[in-house]
């Protein structure tokens, strides 16, 4: 089993024992961030009488502002504070290393203490003698948590956890931050010590901190381990993206020794040749296949051995392949998104379809209208700029603005207009430009309703959400992937679960 420690932040002593009961709920052991307090030294009774009733181990913290303490405790102040907890029995003392080299040794039970180092800024140029002169110190175990700003900082983080392993000590070693999450869920099988995570969103205490349900029942870490198949989407950002509650929904009813990552890249081309690809990648892990999303989904397509033809003619890769010592590239978003038009429609020759928008999305929807036999226009904001589109599919482009679509059988919403956030009460139509349209498509999921979807409701339109694409291209990268069929309403389930 995976150690998952909850860390409980409140103002008063007296809230302690309450925090710390839900904590315990969830967690294999509780971290007491003390500097969170407004007197920590009265916590010290309390922590004492919580040892001799919670069943979890408890992690002492009083953490320096200049790492990430909540409160502005000197050095002075933490020393006192130390010398008094420092008879506290059976809970662990997490003290930052300028605490543990000026500690008398024959102080303190060494065997209890984790000396530690927090980088908020990014991965320190000196991480490995910083690590050395941590394992030279008295203490059991050391952690390391540094701010990972872009995938490819996780690499040294795991470098430290195989080092500590073959040198057999204890670390807990993290990337914080969205970058830096898979260190989070893989970090255990590879020797960290713990991990930790939070009761809920609101009780997060450092960036990525993921909730302590999701990386049991979402990521399974429990059942990860150095066998494990990996996979994940790459792009920037990727917090919203609800593929890993697909795949992982769909690993676990397939019974499957795999994890599905988030995996926050800005640089595509470092990320490609220092973690994924075979023959360069700098971290040993069993990457079995990637997602692609925005921005890179042309950017990778320089990097890869092989693409399908038809991956080329649309300019997208959305999904990687990790065979032998090649990466192979696809595109599911075209058979994504014909598949549930097809199911409707039967043949799609001849019909009229009316696309809004010229960005990445209507490259695919393009594609796969025109090889469908389909009667395709363009509409988009801006003519001259959706131009080059229009020309190399041989589609005429229409202004969006005060559009009329009543002569199309289909019209399909390919902006990102109606999405959750600051566009969510926007459409790029209206239920008047809309009526005598047959079926109104919306590629955008989240939310499922958006406001494209209530003007075609309204204008008497048939309706399909954009979850129908999502869920139909991820069960063509899942066979990709794995050559088997996912559990198709497993996988609905696992999103229509989470979306409004």
């Amino acid at each position: 089993m995976t150690t998952i420690c909850v860390p409980v932040c409140v103002r008063r002593a007296e809230q302690l024992p309450g925090a710390v009961d839900l904590a315990a709920r969830v967690g294999d052991v509780v971290e007491l961030r003390l500097d969170y307090l407004d007197e920590p030294g009265a916590a010290i009774p309390v922590v004492r009488e919580l040892t001799n009733r919670i069943a979890v181990p408890i992690i002492v913290t009083m953490r320096s502002p200049e790492q990430g303490g909540a409160g502005s405790h000197s050095y002075e102040e933490r020393r006192r504070f130390w010398s008094c907890a420092k008879d506290l029995p059976k809970v662990l003392f997490d003290m930052e290393l300028d605490l543990v080299t000026q500690a008398e040794e024959s102080s303190m039970d060494w065997n209890r203490v984790i000396c530690s180092h927090h980088d908020f800024d990014g991965v320190p140029s000196n991480i490995d003698q910083l690590n050395q002169s941590m394992a030279a110190t008295p203490a059991k175990i050391i952690k390391i948590a540094v701010q990972a700003n872009d995938a490819i900082d996780c690499i040294p983080i795991f470098h430290l956890m195989e080092r500590a392993q073959r040198e057999g000590r204890e670390i807990i070693a993290i990337a914080m931050g969205q970058p830096g999450i898979m260190t989070r869920i893989l970090g255990p099988s590879r020797g960290s010590f713990l991990t930790y995570a939070s009761f809920g969103e609101d009780s997060k205490t450092a960036p990525g901190q993921l909730d302590a349900k999701d990386l049991r029942d979402l990521y399974r870490v429990d059942q990860i381990d150095r066998e494990t198949q990996v996979f994940g989407i790459i792009g920037h950002p990727v917090g919203h993206s609800l593929s890993p509650r697909i795949h992982n929904a769909a690993f676990a009813t397939s019974h499957l020794n795999a994890v599905y990552l988030p995996i926050e890249v800005r640089d595509a081309r470092e990320f490609i040749l220092r973690m994924a690809h075979p023959k360069s990648r700098e971290l040993d892990w069993n990457l079995r296949g990637l997602s692609v999303t925005a921005p890179h989904k042309s950017t990778v397509m320089g990097f890869l051995d092989w693409i399908d033809p038809s991956a080329i003619e649309i300019g997208a890769v959305n999904t990687i392949v990790v065979r032998d010592d090649q990466l192979l590239g696809y595109n599911t978003d075209a058979a994504g998104f014909i598949a549930p038009l097809r199911e409707k429609f039967g043949s799609l020759k001849g019909v009229t379809c009316a696309i809004t928008g010229a960005g990445g999305a209507a490259r695919a929807v393009l594609w796969a209208l025109r090889n469908a036999g389909a009667n395709i226009t363009l509409f988009a904001r801006d003519v001259e700029k959706a131009s080059e589109l229009s020309n190399q599919y041989g589609v005429p482009c229409e202004p969006l603005a005060n559009a009329r679509f009543e002569s199309f059988d289909i019209v399909v919403n390919a902006t990102p207009l109606g999405t959750q956030g600051e566009h969510a009460d926007q459409t790029a139509a209206t239920a008047d430009q809309l009526r005598g349209v047959r079926l109104a498509y919306d590629l955008v999921y989240n939310p499922i309703e958006t406001r494209f979807l209530r003007e075609a409701r309204e204008a008497g339109c048939e309706t399909l959400s954009g979850l129908e694409m999502l869920l139909a291209q991820a069960v063509v990268q899942f066979k990709l992937w794995t050559d088997r069929e996912p559990d198709r309403q497993t996988i609905r389930h696992a999103v229509t679960s989470v979306l409004t």
